[in-house]
């Protein structure tokens, strides 16, 4: 499949079947991801793989699945077969902003890159799964008590999001808001 199609199909899917994934997608997926760019090749964003049923479900609880159903939502983050947790490692960039083949004033960082390299990973992990005929969705999940400590995520490593896996129960098409206008988005020379 052509990199537009994919990227004409991509969609958040929070409704999957209640079956397993083939390890072999799943190995594909992983494999993808860790082909991404990375700010001076750090290579400081690493994926906790939770498969486990009652892992997924203590992951569910602890990113607040319960309140989500009480307010009328379907659960989605307990039926997803796999959870990716991206997690972002500060100090590796730090560390290899220190080498001596980089500017130490490079550590002026208008951003944390740490974030551009998770998001980078994300956006690859979502069109590698649509690739193996997966759905996907992700919810941010940057401060949630005792997610880092159920998943023995280490203190100097900071979870930035979970990216569900599995097979969409729905075919239909996303219902999100109107995308803004291409010209209020993309502007030519000049703002």
């Amino acid at each position: 499949m052509s990199l537009y199609n994919l990227l004409s199909r991509r969609r958040m899917v929070r409704d999957y079947e209640d079956r397993p994934l083939e390890r072999d997608k799943l190995e594909r997926v992983l494999a993808a991801a860790l082909r991404g760019p990375s700010a001076g090749n750090s290579q400081g964003i690493s994926l906790v793989v939770v498969q486990k049923p009652e892992n997924r479900r203590a992951v569910a609880e602890l990113a607040g699945e319960s309140d989500w159903v009480s307010r009328g939502y379907p659960a989605w983050l307990s039926l997803a077969p796999v959870h990716l947790i991206l997690c972002a490692e500060p100090q590796v960039y730090w560390d290899r902003y220190s080498l001596p083949d980089k500017d130490a004033a490079e550590k002026n960082w208008p951003v944390p890159y740490w974030h551009v390299d998770a998001g980078c990973m994300l956006m690859i992990l979502l069109l590698a799964a649509l690739e193996e005929g997966l759905a996907a969705g992700f919810q941010g999940i940057h401060n949630l008590p005792g997610l880092a400590e159920h998943l023995g995520i280490p203190p100097n490593v900071e979870p930035i999001g979970l990216l569900t896996l599995g097979y969409s129960r729905s075919t239909r098409k996303g219902h999100s808001a109107n995308r803004p206008a291409r010209s209020q988005r993309i502007h030519l020379e000049q703002w």
